[in-house]
């Protein structure tokens, strides 16, 4: 479910902040009935009108990107970076990444201008496993393993359950590669877990997103998901929910 005014906007039909003039001015149906509330939420399945015309609603589509370095996670950027959306030059539909990666993280990042997904995706009680593999300064033990699997406490609050293991270890270099699994997604949330247990990360890259992997995605390149992947994505999120309710 989306925001009216935001549907609209995606739409074209105006800037969110005028979609919601009209929208105030009763010139908005939303199944027939006259929407005066700028807090209404719609689905897929919703008809949305403007002054009696139907919204021309895009199809919605879906992406999994192996997200390069020195790239930014938005559509836009004030300091003129490069972003996700410019490595999709032939798309026509209006994508927008769920969620984000830093500008050096890399790997599986999802791309839609499906909002309802998006939500789904982003929301911590859907619950939905990322799989990073990141490379960390220091010898890591098996006890900072265990720290991380239980939690530990980053800017105030404490992360929820996740797993770990380590890969592979350089005495030489002082360098660990470990695997860290979570669901939560909050800024920069793997580096601050590392950092807080005392081995920064220098190199770092998501694995997974969900039931999703980047089998024969070279960094830059990308794919359009099938719809069976997409059914996947949605009904892990509404079981991952259901027994977080139970």
């Amino acid at each position: 479910m989306e925001r009216l005014q935001k549907v609209m906007a995606h739409a074209g039909i105006a800037s969110r902040r005028k979609s919601e003039e009209l929208i105030v001015k009763g010139r908005v149906k939303v199944n027939g009935e006259v929407v005066k509330e700028l807090g209404v939420q719609v689905g897929n399945s919703d008809r949305v009108e403007v002054d009696g015309v139907p919204i021309d609603r895009e199809e919605p589509i879906y992406f999994l990107l192996n997200k390069p370095r020195n790239t930014i996670s938005a559509v836009s950027d004030d300091k003129d970076r490069r972003v996700v959306t410019d490595l999709f030059p032939h798309i026509e539909q209006r994508i927008y990444p769920v969620g984000r990666l830093d500008y050096d993280t890399t790997g599986a990042l999802i791309l839609t201008n499906d909002g309802e997904l998006s939500q789904m995706l982003m929301h911590p009680k859907f619950n939905i496993d990322k799989t990073y593999v990141a490379k960390v300064e220091g010898m890591v033990e098996k006890h900072t393993l265990t720290k991380l699997e239980k939690g530990i406490v980053v800017e105030g609050k404490r992360t929820a359950p996740a797993k770990a293991k380590i890969i592979s270890a350089d005495k030489a270099k002082n360098v660990t590669m470990v695997e860290l699994t979570i669901h939560e997604g909050r800024n920069r949330q793997v580096k601050n877990m590392f950092k807080a247990v005392g081995h920064p990360v220098q190199k770092l890259k998501r694995e997974t997103y969900g039931t999703l992997n980047l089998d024969g995605l070279r960094p830059g390149e990308w794919r359009e998901l099938k719809s069976f992947e997409v059914n996947q994505l949605r009904n892990l999120a509404n079981q991952n929910k259901n027994s977080s309710e139970k």
